[in-house]
């Protein structure tokens, strides 16, 4: 599955997976997040009736759910990401490179929130985990 420079496929972390088809250089942007805009009593909702994991937060009352855009679900959990997510200019959530990244490389964030150190087997997230 192609989207512009982004392609899914078979994961080493977990599944399926994001890969980048071109290198990026540190701090460009890679895509803008897409997807549908819900409030935070509806991402709570959604987390704890559908089990929805796709979610990413935007400000104190907007999160955009991406379980349906057919690329972004895909992006794993790294500790040692290559990927972070901001908010541009215009108030859009975007991806953008936070090290350089060669080509087929799969894309990474930090998830950043505490449980997933619990699930993930990095030597990172084990630290995480003794220091909490």
């Amino acid at each position: 599955m192609l989207f512009n420079n982004l392609l899914v496929a078979q994961s080493e972390v977990h599944g399926k997976g994001l890969f980048i088809n071109s290198k990026v250089i540190e701090g460009s942007l890679i895509t803008k997040i897409l997807g549908e805009i819900i409030d935070a009593d509806e991402c709570v909702r959604r987390e704890n009736e559908e089990n929805n994991v796709y979610i990413f937060y935007k400000n104190d009352d907007e999160y955009i759910d991406v379980s349906k855009n057919e690329v972004l679900k895909y992006i794993n959990h790294s500790c040692d990401y290559n990927c972070d997510v901001d908010e541009d200019e215009n108030g859009n959530l975007i991806l953008y490179a936070v090290t350089d990244i060669p080509a087929g490389s799969e894309l990474t964030i930090d998830y950043g929130y505490e449980e997933i150190y619990q699930y993930c087997t990095c030597s990172e997230c084990g630290n995480k985990i003794e220091s909490a």
